[in-house]
């Protein structure tokens, strides 16, 4: 459990990390059309604000998952905890989150070289599959209570529906995002610079609920 933990608080800095290699990878004549952009383009101070506010969630959300997880483990120390077995259909789930991570990565890939023939095939993807993730989520927990496993019957079944529903929550919020950012695709009527930065920032926000759902995942299967 500590492991995981340390894992989840490792998550946001590496996030960081990532996003300080990009800006330090920025050859010079790049960084001079951004800061033109900035002052007399459309991505503007809105560019930074949104950065900044996605990093403020970030750390939110990691707070909220490691004060969640340290609860998991201290309930599980009292004696009526009695461990649940997980549905099958969890391993499905996570195959297609990790899928949906990988087509916004090629995406955003595309959105950086220029390509905007793969943006909207990539969108596309990524939300089918991670529709298909919550659906499925969905699907599991109905699964459970249909065999008699529902939320009240013991305390590690109320911390899985509480911790897969807070993941969903998260991923359902992200959807809503990446809907604006599709749209704009499919509308071709916003700035490429726009798109591009919009794609950048969905992207780290899909990596960040994948790696907190394998922490969860993991330590759900180990407990």
């Amino acid at each position: 459990m500590e492991i995981g933990l340390i894992a989840l608080a490792l998550i946001l800095a590496t996030l960081l990390g990532w996003l300080l290699r990009q800006s330090f990878n920025t050859q010079p004549w790049v960084a001079e059309q951004v800061s033109d952009t900035a002052h007399h383009g459309p991505l503007g101070d809105d560019s930074n604000t949104r950065l900044i506010a996605l990093l403020g969630l970030l750390a939110v959300v990691t707070s909220f998952f490691a004060l969640i997880f340290s609860a998991y483990a201290l309930r599980m120390e009292l004696g009526d905890w009695v461990p649940m077995t997980e549905p099958q259909l969890l391993w499905l789930n996570t195959g297609m989150l990790i899928l949906a991570s990988i087509a916004f990565q090629w995406t955003r890939n595309a959105a950086i070289n220029g390509i905007r023939s793969r943006l909207l095939p990539g969108l596309l993807v990524t939300g089918v599959l991670t529709l298909g993730f919550v659906l499925g989520q969905f699907v599991a927990w109905q699964q459970l209570q249909n065999s008699g496993q529902g939320i009240t019957v013991n305390p590690s079944n109320a911390f899985f529906f509480f911790l897969t529903g807070a993941h969903a929550v998260h991923i359902l919020g992200g959807l809503y995002v990446w809907g604006r950012a599709t749209i704009k695709v499919i509308m071709g009527n916003s700035d490429g610079a726009v798109i591009r930065r919009s794609i950048e920032l969905c992207t780290i926000y899909w990596h960040f609920l994948l790696l907190v759902w394998l922490i969860l995942f993991g330590l759900l299967l180990s407990t």
